[in-house]
């Protein structure tokens, strides 16, 4: 697996997973500057995306985020805040599940953990996607301009469709579970439905009344005039809700 480390050599690591059809560029590009000032970050390429090659093997999130764990164990890196857009955020979550003791603080952007959580057009739409409709994008681009096998597009494209026309259901006592502290965030024309967004904020930890029950580890934001695509590009607004998020005092849990 591909990997690019950034910044400094103290403080937490931050790992990056990128979303479908991305890679490291198209998905931080704009936001490694700011993201590496105070830290070492860690961006991968995940499986059959940018400069990793494809394998014999499906594309789940389930998979992806063993891989990350595998990627951190041969780093030597015992515990990292991650940053998971779209795709990468389900890996994100995952690997909060699944290799709970790696995951310190948890940025989930435009993620759904159900099949319900994503607007159902979307789902329609990538029922319909060929590897033409790509071609052009800024995603395409960067795959032609990295992947040891750019013969494979077509093949990465029927794994996504296979991946998002299967019914993902992750049950709300699994991301009860997570203990790490989330920022969950979505654009306010994202792909993610609002509600399911907030829904995700409370089961990991959120609620109200911060005024009398004090902040909750977790938070939530949902970035105004922004779509799925666009999100990654709102540096501007996430240079200021990121590191805050990231630097914030207190214990790494939430419950």
């Amino acid at each position: 697996m591909y990997y690019e480390i950034y910044g400094t050599k103290t403080g937490t690591p931050l790992l990056l997973l990128h979303g479908a059809f991305s890679g490291i560029g198209t998905s931080f590009g704009e936001l490694i500057p700011f993201l590496s000032k105070d830290r070492p970050v860690i961006a991968v390429e995940m499986q059959g995306h940018g400069r990793t090659a494809d394998i014999d093997r499906a594309i789940s999130c389930e998979a992806l985020a063993d891989d990350a764990a595998a990627l951190l164990k041969y780093l030597q890196v015992s515990g990292a805040d991650v940053f998971g857009y779209s795709l990468g955020a389900g890996a994100a979550l995952q690997l909060a599940i699944r290799h709970p003791e790696v995951v310190h603080k948890l940025i989930l952007t435009s993620v759904s953990y159900t099949f319900e959580g994503v607007f159902p057009e979307l789902i329609a739409g990538m029922s319909q996607l060929t590897p033409a409709m790509l071609e052009g994008s800024p995603f395409k681009r960067e795959y032609d301009s990295l992947a040891p096998r750019k013969q494979d597009f077509a093949k990465l494209v029927e794994k996504m469709k296979t991946f998002n026309s299967k019914k993902q259901d992750w049950s709300a006592e699994s991301i009860k579970s997570v203990k790490a502290p989330a920022l969950v965030m979505i654009g306010d024309a994202d792909i993610i439905q609002p509600e399911h967004a907030v829904k995700m904020y409370k089961l990991l930890g959120g609620h109200g009344l911060g005024d009398m029950m004090g902040l909750p580890a977790s938070q939530l934001a949902i970035l105004p005039g922004t779509s799925h695509i666009s999100v990654m590009h709102q540096s501007s607004l996430l240079s200021l809700i990121i590191p805050a998020f990231l630097n914030a005092e207190g214990a790494n849990t939430n419950k």
